[in-house]
């Protein structure tokens, strides 16, 4: 079966750095384009980074310049580097796999984790 596993979620005080990862199995995982969601009360679902199996990246305007997204292929892990932190990074982090159209599409091309809690808090 197709499972992500965040992990690196917790409390940190503002400023701080986070590094959150996302271990896949049951896909091929080089043929995905992973990313990170997130998820803040009463607040819809947003991206906040993608990285392609190109690869290439994209980030939210919001993340821009403090968030780094990368992949390790080999391990089946995507990570998210949060650096310089601030309460409005408080949120769920999911990640997200997306089947890359270059390799087909099947029946199911998108898979999610269930999520690792991020709280900014001095």
């Amino acid at each position: 079966q197709v499972q992500l596993v965040e992990s690196g979620g917790g409390l940190v005080q503002p400023g701080g750095s986070l590094r959150l990862s996302c271990a896949a199995s049951g896909i091929i995982f080089s043929r995905y384009n992973m990313g990170w969601y997130r998820q803040a009360p009463g607040k819809q679902r947003e991206l906040v980074a993608v990285i392609s199996s190109g690869p290439s990246t994209n980030y939210a305007d919001s993340v821009k310049g403090r968030f780094t997204i990368s992949r390790d292929n080999a391990k089946n892990t995507v990570y998210l580097q949060m650096n310089s932190l601030n309460v409005e990074d408080t949120a769920v982090y999911y990640c997200n796999a997306d089947r890359d159209r270059r390799y087909g599409l099947g029946q199911i091309n998108n898979y999610w984790g269930q999520g690792t809690q991020v709280t900014v808090s001095s």
